[in-house]
């Protein structure tokens, strides 16, 4: 052991360390409560704003999209500016956006707002993962303070429909907004006292056509798959998708070829860090996914005020932090290639008792516990896998890659699901006879939509809802079947791709 090691390992934290830790946690519960808030506000906001299916879609995924798109490229902005000034930028550009997005009056308005948070929620991210290092220098205090960070990711998204309950059944959907400046007020005024600046590094000038097709391919392949849902396959359709993926292609040929890339894909290499990220990324599609589908459910079909459907949740949110944490002793003892099939065993069992018993509180209820015991479980485990796959030298990279995995997984949540269930409701929907141009069209696009319309047809207005509410079970039926096939697929991708990295001797 080096002296440096030697000083890293008795520098122990003062309060004032676990303080900041504090701190620390407040971005990252507000951006990941920010990933699933919106979706539980999303048939009041529909009701306000009148957004058609695909508007609907891009009020959510706007914000995961361009934090995805930016986390890599703003953990380098950080080694090189320091992450405490960024922090701290970010959180002033966070509140501030949040506030003015809460003043729109037009969907357009809403997604540029949400898009504007998501350069900022960029820049909170990487931020205080890296100032946790600077903050503990003693690797088993560290070790238990990245798995605090890992545990708020869950328990921000699990908080999301309950924050978002409560603020809607006593204030507008503009709350869900506002909620921005008490919660990151703390942090800009005790972060430059209790934050430390972290050590900058010059490694290298940022790279901007690295930054620009990492956007484009996700920006493409995310229209494309909206465009499929809202309108159908088209000239349109195909030229977002071979746009998105020609991107894409060009990215990792740059990443490859250069001498300092942005990032890393060396590390994709290690089976069992690629397959912990991809089960990452698709259990957060599937949570954010469920909650898309049954906020509406539970709101607009069972006719549940918003904080008695976001109480309905609360058993589920509790267990995923509770899973969270108690699953850390087990995962020591179970090899992951056992543990994460079983643990996205749960989410599949979730989808599958939708599919067979759709449209009961008592069923989404019961789905939703069981999609968090799988889901918070393997926040932690994917996480841990995470960090000991990598080098330690690359560990910025390595944490880089899981949040925007992270993200990924957030988008393709309401883009697959999302697109899925409205592509399925408006094939279901039996408009009535007597509707047609535009009451024929709103009602076609969404299940707020159809309500709304329903609200002004009169007597007609009954038959509307009830052939409405039976297309949207329909459809939530459907986006179940497809999310149980999904799960069984990917157990069985990280049962072989986890085993082989447990042995790769043999594997070879």
């Amino acid at each position: 052991m080096s002296a440096n090691d030697e000083a890293t390992t008795v520098s122990r934290a003062t309060p004032r360390h676990w303080l900041g830790l504090m701190l620390l946690m407040l971005p990252v519960l507000l951006v990941t409560i920010d990933n699933t808030i919106l979706g539980f506000a999303l048939p009041k906001i529909a009701e306000a704003l009148a957004p058609d299916a695909r508007q609907q879609l891009w009020m959510i995924d706007a914000y995961s999209l361009v934090l995805a798109g930016l986390l890599v490229t703003m953990g380098g902005v950080g080694d090189r500016v320091g992450h405490r000034w960024l922090l701290l930028l970010g959180a002033s550009g966070f509140a501030v956006v949040s506030a003015l997005t809460a003043l729109s009056s037009t969907p357009g308005q809403l997604i540029a707002g949400r898009a504007l948070m998501g350069i900022f929620g960029a820049m909170l991210m990487p931020s205080t993962l890296a100032l946790i290092g600077t903050l503990f220098t003693d690797r088993e205090q560290r070790r238990f303070a990245v798995a605090v960070w890992a545990t708020c990711l869950t328990v921000g998204s699990a908080l999301g429909p309950l924050m978002g309950g409560v603020l809607l059944q006593y204030f507008s959907w503009a709350s869900i907004f506002l909620l921005a400046i008490p919660v990151l007020l703390p942090l800009l005024v005790c972060g430059p006292w209790l934050l430390p600046e972290s050590p900058m590094e010059q490694v290298g000038n940022i790279d901007l056509p690295s930054v620009l097709l990492s956007v484009l391919a996700l920006t493409g392949v995310v229209y494309a798959i909206k465009h499929l849902a809202g309108v159908g396959a088209d000239g349109v359709m195909a030229m977002a998708l071979v746009i998105g993926a020609g991107a894409g292609f060009a990215f990792v040929r740059r990443q490859l070829r250069l001498s300092v890339p942005l990032l890393d894909l060396s590390l994709l290499r290690n089976g069992t860090f690629a397959g912990a990220i991809v089960v990452n990324l698709l259990s957060l599609a599937l949570l954010v996914g469920f909650v898309f589908f049954a906020t509406q459910s539970l709101q607009i079909v069972l006719g549940l005020e918003p904080l008695r459907a976001s109480l309905a949740l609360v058993p589920g949110q509790a267990l995923a932090i509770v899973v969270g944490m108690a699953i850390v002793p087990i995962a020591q003892r179970v090899p992951a290639y056992r543990l994460i099939p079983v643990l996205l065993g749960f989410a599949g069992v979730a989808f599958l008792l939708v599919a067979v018993a759709a449209g009961e509180v008592a069923t989404l209820v019961a789905a939703f516990a069981l999609l968090n015991i799988g889901v918070g479980a393997i926040a932690s485990v994917s996480t841990d896998l995470v960090l000991n796959a990598a080098p330690p030298a690359k560990a910025g990279e390595a944490s880089a890659i899981s949040e925007t995995a992270y993200e990924v997984g957030v988008v393709f949540g309401t883009t697959v699901l999302g697109g899925v269930l409205a592509a399925g409701y408006r094939s279901a929907l039996a408009v009535p006879a007597n509707l047609e141009g535009e009451q024929a069209w709103l009602a076609g696009e969404t299940l707020a939509g159809a309500h709304g319309v329903a609200a002004m047809a009169g007597e007609q207005g009954s038959s509307l809802i009830a052939a409405a509410n039976l297309a949207f079970n329909t459809a939530t039926t459907q986006v179940s079947w497809l999310a149980v096939v999904l799960t069984a697929l990917t157990m069985l991708m990280a049962w072989h791709v986890l085993k082989a990295g447990a042995h790769p001797k043999s594997a070879s």
